[in-house]
């Protein structure tokens, strides 16, 4: 496993992060004692971040999470959680100062820690601005000076929004996703703005939630119908050529030596396996520069997320 250092942070991270997610069943259901085994795999094989959230199956993805780390030692892993989302519906977010405060501490119980390293504004899309910027990070920087976080970020999927709040108020990381992957490359338009800010940067959904997979996207996907057109015919291209997309997709996120890290998710521990051996595995230019003309058409194309004045 090769390792990059993540911002100011001086800590330095393994280029593929686990995503629990997967932990919460957000692709399918899940047996635990597979989804336990996955993480003890990952670490096992030099993953040493691991990002969740309580929205993630409703808190089961900490819950099994933090059966997973029960006798781990603490210094083996970078543990990422967030706090504002709890539900799928606008009412279900919350980013009040008293909520955040009281989510960290559900958290920590649920985790089975008595710190994460880094603590995370989800969704922020989902929230007015004014009270993320005003609210919602002054109380997690409260939490910090308590020791129960290392670092303060901030999520979301609207890449412009970053730079909204970044000019208000600092923050240590931010998680994108979905905007470094072989359709969507706006990410790395931030990077120099990320860079000069010294923020962590970490990449989740190399993969576009399943967009660049043989499997193709779960139901719920929002992409458009064009883009997931795009995407299917770019994963027949490879597997006729004798590949397949993941693996591409894997490949091309990781190779960004500005990227400091890359998150996927799985809760089934050959999967994770074989991602762990495909960025290990060099890149197929030829293959790739096919699968880039074919996804021209609709590179960069995204869909709406959050509230109407977050996307505008």
């Amino acid at each position: 496993m090769k390792y990059r250092k993540l911002g100011r942070t001086g800590l330095d991270v393994s280029i593929l992060g686990f995503g629990g997610s997967s932990l919460g069943g957000a692709f399918r259901e899940i047996d635990e004692s597979e989804g336990i085994r996955t993480v003890h795999i990952a670490l096992d094989h030099g993953i040493n971040l691991i990002d969740t959230a309580p929205f993630y199956g409703l808190t089961k993805a900490e819950t099994v999470l933090g059966k997973a780390l029960k006798g781990i030692q603490r210094d083996r892993y970078l543990l990422a959680t967030k706090v504002g989302r709890y539900g799928y519906k606008l009412p279900d977010f919350n980013f009040s100062a008293e909520r955040v405060t009281r989510s960290v501490e559900e958290s920590l119980k649920r985790l089975g820690v008595d710190h994460v390293d880094f603590i995370q504004v989800h969704d922020m899309e989902f929230g007015d601005l004014d009270v993320i910027v005003n609210e919602t990070i002054p109380a997690l920087r409260k939490i910090q000076s308590a020791g129960k976080a290392r670092y303060i970020g901030i999520t979301g999927l609207p890449v412009k929004l970053y730079r909204q709040v970044m000019d208000r108020v600092d923050v240590d990381q931010i998680q994108s996703y979905c905007h470094y992957c072989l359709n969507d490359t706006s990410l790395a338009d931030q990077l120099p703005y990320f860079q000069e800010k010294g923020v962590a940067i970490l990449n989740s959904a190399p993969l576009a939630m399943r967009l660049l997979s043989d499997e193709g996207p779960p139901d719920w996907h929002p992409a458009p119908p064009d883009l997931k057109a795009k995407c299917a015919e770019a994963a027949k291209y490879c597997r006729d050529r004798g590949s397949n997309i993941g693996k591409l997709a894997l490949q091309f996120a990781v190779a960004h030596p500005g990227i400091p890290t890359n998150i996927v998710g799985t809760a089934n521990p050959s999967r994770i396996l074989q991602n762990i051996r495909e960025i290990e595995e060099p890149l197929d230019v030829e293959l790739l520069a096919g699968v880039l003309k074919i996804l021209l058409p609709v590179h960069n194309v995204t869909w709406a997320s959050g509230r109407p004045e977050n996307n505008r």
